[in-house]
C-alpha cells in the first residue's frame, strides 16, 4: 500500500439495539448517534415497545431514508427494558452488538474504538467509559472511572473482579454468538435493574475482557423529565425491594457458575453501591418507609456470611450494614448518612468499648470499629464541620477537623488546602487556598481533640460557573487534609450543628457585575453555595429585607 493511501474503512461488523417507549423526543437523535459511527455499524435496530405518542412513525421515517435501520415494533408494552432488548437481540445479524436506549446517545469514534479493541484482543466483550451527562445542566460523571483508567485485557474476568462493580450493559461491545452460545438473555417483562443481572451472566460465562478509557457512552439523565429513569425513582419501597432482588440474582447467577470470588465481590458492590446510595437519603423519607428499609434491608443483609463481612472490613458501606444488622429499629440516621456519603465521614461521638475497642456507640458496642486502626490515612471516614460567618463583602470560614480514635494525631495534620469549585462547569472561585491547622481541645468535657483553622471567602470570586450563565449554579466546598509525610485525604465539610446558616444576600461580582449568594446544606450534610445572576433577584432581595423592616417598625 503506498505510504500515503487513505485507511481503508472499517468492515460493517456491528448491529446497535436501540430500543424506545414514549421517547418521541429523542429515539430518533439516538439512532442518528449510532448510524453517525460510520461504516462500521451494518445495521440499527429500532425496538418500539408499544409506544403511544409519534415514535413509532418517526422511526418508520427514518427506516424508510436509512436503509441500516430496521424498525421492530412490540404489540405488547413490556414494562421493562429487558424485553424489547432481547427483541432486538434476535434480530441482530452482525457480529458484533451493542445496546443503546432512546433517550441516550453514542459519543463519535464510540463503535470504532470497542471493535479495534475487541478484535486486536480476540475478546467476546469489550468496555468503555461511561458517561452520566446531567440535563439542562449538563454536569457530566464518568461511571467507574478507574476501572477505565487505562487499555487492559483480562483472559477472565477473575483476573479483575472490579468488573462486577460496572453492571451496565450499555457501554459494551459484545460477540453476538458469545451470548446466543451461552444463551445470555436479559430478563424479560417489567423486571428494574435488569443490567445487574445480563452483566452477572456475561461475567458467569467467563469471557475474554478488554477495556478502553474512551468515553464510549452518554448517559443523559433529566431531572425535569415527566417520567423519571428507573435509576432516579426511588419514592417507594418497592424501588430498594427490586434492587435487592437483582444484587441477589447477580450473585446466585455466579455462586452457581462456580464463580466464588466475582459472586463476593458482587455482594461487596452492594454494599458499597446500592446500600450507600439509599442510606444517604434514608433520612428524607417518613418513618413507615424508614422501618419498611431497615427490616428488608435487614433480611437481605442476614444472608451474608462472615467472609463477605471480612472482604472490605473497612470499607464504609461494609460499617453501614453492620449497623443496620445489629439495630432492630433504624437509629443514628444522620449519623448514618455522614458514613454512607462520598467521600465518607465518621462524625463525633466516637465511643470505646470497656477495653478501649473503638464501638460504633454505646447502645451498639458490638459494632466493632477496630478496622480503622489499621486503616490507611488517606481512606479514613474523617470530618471536618464548616461554619460560614458573613461579613460585608466577604465571609470567614470556620473548618474543624475532628480526631478519629487517635489516628489523626499519629498521622500528623498539618494544613487544610481549601477551594469552592462550581458543581456544573468546574471552575473554582478564585486559587486554591492553604491554610495551617492548628490543635486545640474540643468543646465539653471529654470532647476529642480537633484541629481548626479559619478561610476569608470573597464574594466577588463568584459568578454563577461561567460567562453568560443564565440560572443558579451550586458551588461546592472542597478540602484535602494535608499530612506529615505528605499523605493527603480528600474530604467534604459538614455544616456545624447548631451554627445556622447565613441568610441570601446580594453581592457584587468580578465576573456578573450582581450575583446573589444563598448558602446551603445538601442532603447528605455538606455545606454548599447556590449563586444566581442578575440584577433582578438582587433587587427582589432587596425588596423583601425593606418589607420585613417596614413590617418590624
Amino acid at each position: 500500500m503506498p505510504p500515503h493511501s487513505p485507511r481503508p474503512a472499517p468492515a460493517p461488523q456491528v448491529g446497535v439495539v436501540v430500543i424506545g417507549h414514549n421517547d418521541a423526543a429523542h429515539v430518533t437523535t439516538a439512532v442518528r448517534s449510532a448510524l453517525a459511527q460510520g461504516p462500521v455499524v451494518r445495521e440499527v435496530v429500532a425496538v418500539d415497545d408499544c409506544s403511544t405518542d409519534d415514535s413509532a412513525e418517526l422511526l418508520a421515517r427514518l427506516a424508510v431514508a436509512e436503509p441500516r435501520v430496521r424498525l421492530v415494533r412490540r404489540r405488547v408494552d413490556s414494562g421493562g427494558c429487558g424485553s424489547p432488548r432481547n427483541t432486538g437481540l434476535d434480530r441482530v445479524t452482525s457480529p458484533y452488538v451493542m445496546f443503546l436506549d432512546g433517550t441516550d446517545v453514542l459519543p463519535p469514534g464510540a463503535v470504532d474504538a470497542l471493535l479495534t479493541a475487541a478484535a486486536g484482543a480476540g475478546s467476546q466483550v469489550a468496555g468503555g467509559l461511561c458517561v452520566r451527562r446531567e440535563l439542562p445542566e449538563g454536569r457530566e460523571v464518568p461511571w467507574e472511572a478507574t476501572l477505565y483508567a487505562a487499555r487492559a485485557v483480562y483472559e477472565r474476568p477473575a483476573q479483575r473482579p472490579r468488573l462486577v462493580h460496572d453492571t451496565l450493559c450499555v457501554n459494551k461491545l459484545y460477540r453476538t454468538e458469545f451470548l446466543r452460545e451461552h444463551g445470555i438473555r436479559f430478563p424479560e417483562g417489567r423486571f428494574p435493574y435488569e443490567d445487574l443481572v445480563f452483566s452477572a451472566r456475561v461475567l458467569a460465562a467467563g469471557p475474554r475482557v478488554a477495556l478502553v478509557p474512551d468515553p464510549v457512552y452518554v448517559r443523559h439523565v433529566r431531572h425535569c423529565a415527566d417520567r423519571p429513569s428507573t435509576s432516579l425513582d426511588r419514592a417507594g419501597i418497592a424501588d430498594w425491594r427490586a434492587r435487592m432482588e437483582a444484587s441477589r440474582a447477580a450473585y446466585e447467577i455466579l455462586l452457581g457458575a462456580g464463580r466464588k470470588e466475582l459472586a463476593r465481590e458482587a455482594r461487596a458492590r452492594f454494599l458499597d453501591h446500592e446500600l450507600r446510595m439509599y442510606a444517604r437519603e434514608l433520612g428524607l423519607h417518613e418513618a413507615p418507609y424508614q422501618r419498611a428499609w431497615w427490616a428488608l434491608t435487614r433480611a437481605h443483609l442476614a444472608e451474608y456470611d462472615a467472609p463477605d463481612w471480612e472482604h472490605h472490613p473497612t470499607a464504609p458501606g461494609c460499617l453501614v450494614g453492620r449497623v443496620v444488622l445489629a439495630s432492630p429499629e433504624p437509629r443514628d440516621l444522620p449519623r448514618i448518612r455522614d458514613l454512607a456519603s462520598r467521600p465518607a465521614r465518621l462524625l463525633p461521638p466516637y465511643a470505646h468499648a470497656p477495653d478501649g475497642t473503638p464501638v460504633w456507640s454505646a447502645a451498639l458496642p458490638q459494632v466493632t470499629l477496630e478496622p480503622l486502626l489499621t486503616r490507611p490515612v488517606r481512606l479514613l471516614p474523617l470530618a471536618v464541620d464548616a461554619e460560614l460567618r458573613p461579613r460585608a463583602r466577604a465571609a470567614l470560614l470556620r473548618l474543624r477537623l475532628h480526631e478519629l480514635y487517635g489516628r489523626v494525631a499519629q498521622a500528623g495534620p498539618e494544613a487544610l488546602e481549601v477551594e469552592w469549585r462550581c458543581r456544573v462547569t468546574g471552575r473554582t472561585a478564585g486559587p486554591r487556598t492553604t491554610v495551617g491547622l492548628v490543635a486545640s481541645a474540643g468543646e465539653g468535657e471529654g470532647a476529642a481533640r480537633v484541629w481548626a483553622a479559619e478561610v476569608t471567602v470573597r464574594w466577588a470570586a463568584f459568578g454563577a460557573g461561567g460567562a453568560g450563565a443564565p440560572r443558579a449554579r451550586a458551588w461546592d466546598l472542597r478540602v484535602r487534609v494535608r499530612f506529615r509525610g505528605g499523605a493527603c485525604r480528600e474530604v467534604t465539610a459538614q455544616a456545624r450543628a447548631g451554627a445556622g446558616l447565613p441568610r441570601r444576600r446580594a453581592v457584587m461580582s468580578a465576573r456578573h457585575a450582581v450575583v446573589l449568594v444563598q448558602p446551603y446544606t445538601t442532603h447528605s450534610g455538606a455545606l454548599a453555595l447556590r449563586v444566581t445572576p442578575g440584577l433582578p433577584r438582587a433587587m427582589s432581595v432587596a425588596r423583601d429585607r425593606l418589607r420585613r423592616l417596614l413590617h418590624c417598625h
